[in-house]
């Protein structure tokens, strides 16, 4: 088993959108986090695409990678993910094999089988196109021979894209694209930052059925996990309640806009969603250094991850910068 120092620490970006900011505002604070990130040492950056949520800005996904990779210079960003019932599979090849013609060796495409919306949003980004069960592994096959180097008589080639050998993950927070991640030997990161139920049967699957390829000689697994990370263990627990409102308004059909933190969450919530939220963040690690720590020791014992890649809902921009700022300091202590 790795220790802190030797695990990847990685950044999934939302780009919450506060109650009281503009979009504008969201984008233009990913792009700070980006360069304060690459500044730290983070390895990688991905956006999350989601679809009619008023309070996450990254929907036009590849659109996005492109502001944050004009405006940094080492970083690696990527999609965690590009939902694919959503879009063609050679738009996208085309959009991520531009990105990487444009910036070498620092884009990546994650890649998730799941709309990332309600239903009716769900028609509207699809256009009619008829979804199979075997669609999505077929579809990733035909993003990866896009990338690929072009084969005598193909009849269709991404331009750019081609010849780009854009590293390709699949995400999941269900058994299905661990086993797929396995058959093509692709890397596996797993969305225990909002479904961690079955975050420990899938990376055992994973690994028990992983088929070396030309991709990945060995398994390699990361896994989401929500931080709220400050001074004192108090403080933490009380900017966390940004967090547990959004899930809340998530489960009860509202907006999603990050809400400033309360004292308490009692008349907030009933019991029965507190045990959801609760039930969402299993995974989540709040508290001071020290806790935080301690707690990232005991999901490395338990899973023995390659890469942690943390999420952050904290309303002041400022201490949701500093937990990635703590987060780094808590990997760097000996």
């Amino acid at each position: 088993m790795g220790t802190l120092q030797e695990t990847k620490f990685s950044v999934l970006e939302l780009a919450p959108v506060r109650d009281d900011k503009t979009v504008e505002f969201s984008l233009k604070h990913a792009l700070e986090l980006a360069q304060h990130i690459e500044k730290l040492g983070y390895d990688r950056l991905w956006l999350a695409e989601h679809h009619n949520m008023d309070g996450i800005a990254s929907s036009a996904t590849a659109v996005l990678l492109g502001y944050l990779l004009a405006n940094t210079s080492t970083l690696r960003v990527g999609s965690g993910g590009i939902m694919l019932p959503n879009h063609a599979p050679l738009v996208v090849a085309e959009q991520f094999g531009t990105l990487a013609t444009l910036y070498p060796n620092r884009v990546e495409l994650g890649l998730g089988r799941a709309p990332g919306t309600d239903q009716m949003t769900m028609r509207a980004l699809r256009r009619g196109r008829q979804e199979t069960e075997d669609q999505f592994p077929h579809d990733v096959l035909e993003i990866l021979s896009y990338f690929d180097d072009a084969k005598p008589q193909q009849r269709i080639t991404a331009t750019p894209g081609q010849g780009t050998h854009v590293p390709v993950w699949l995400l999941g927070s269900s058994l299905f694209s661990a086993q797929l991640a396995a058959k093509l030997g692709l890397p596996y990161s797993f969305a225990s930052h909002f479904a961690p139920r079955m975050l420990g049967q899938a990376i055992q699957l994973y690994r028990e059925n992983f088929q070396p390829s030309e991709y990945l000689k060995q398994p390699y697994v990361s896994m989401g996990v929500p931080t709220v990370v400050a001074e004192t263990d108090a403080e933490a627990e009380y900017l966390a309640t940004s967090a547990y409102q959004r899930v809340l308004g998530l489960m009860r059909g509202h907006s999603l806009k990050l809400k400033p933190p309360v004292e308490s969450m009692e008349g907030l919530w009933n019991a029965a969603e507190k045990m959801s939220v609760d039930n969402f963040y299993a995974m989540a690690q709040i508290g001071s250094k020290a806790t935080v720590k301690a707690g990232l020791k005991s999901l490395l014992e338990r899973y023995e991850v390659d890469e942690f890649i943390f999420t952050c809902d904290i309303y002041d921009t400022e201490k949701r910068i500093q937990n990635f700022d703590l987060l780094m300091q808590i990997k760097k202590e000996i």
